[in-house]
């Protein structure tokens, strides 16, 4: 069975956007960035991986890509309705867009946990969910690792991890990576 892994850069205070529904004011410079480009070569977006000298760098983690409609459509506005090409699979969940502009990203309107449970069960590398906190909060019982990717900003408002529905649930911690940039990079698993 395939694992559903959230890797995200939160800022200090638990948000992964501004405002504005972007994240353009995360740290991209620094040991934290050689160490995700070395590592998961795969989260780097397709257009940007021959600019960092990753043009053929093989997916050592994930295969499948999962995105909420906002998060798909920052790469959208700027001609990219396929932002990670060299995933096996593109998923955007939204209910607001019913068919695909793009016919190698496939959009779902239905349960995201229902398909995300379908995915689980083919054959394949691990899944990656990149965003949203509405996305996440929805799948939040289908998460099987909790990546952040923490940095030293504060922001006081934005789009957080998850949407903000209470219910404590336990991860194990089982990794950290520190970083002199100040980045701080927290696994953990569910219970």
């Amino acid at each position: 069975m395939r694992k559903l892994t959230y890797l995200i850069a939160a800022t200090i205070d638990g948000f992964i956007t501004g405002p504005t529904g972007k994240p353009d004011f995360f740290l991209h410079e620094g040991d934290h960035g050689d160490f995700i480009r070395a590592e998961y070569p795969e989260i780097m977006p397709t257009h940007i991986r021959p600019l960092i000298g990753l043009a053929d760098a093989p997916n050592k983690h994930f295969d499948t890509v999962l995105q909420g409609r906002a998060t798909w459509e920052i790469g959208a506005q700027d001609g990219m309705t396929n932002a990670y090409q060299h995933m096996r699979r593109n998923v955007v969940f939204s209910r607001s867009v019913a068919e695909s502009p793009d016919p190698t990203v496939e959009f779902v309107a239905t349960d995201p946990i229902d398909r995300v449970r379908e995915l689980k069960r083919e054959e394949g590398m691990g899944i990656w969910l990149c965003g949203g906190g509405k996305l996440a909060e929805a799948l939040r019982p289908e998460i099987d690792e909790l990546m952040i990717k923490l940095h030293p900003i504060v922001t006081g408002s934005g789009t957080p991890l998850f949407s903000r529905e209470f219910s404590p649930e336990l991860f194990d911690l089982a990794d950290t990576e520190v970083f002199d940039s100040g980045v701080i990079h927290l696994t953990y698993t569910k219970r």
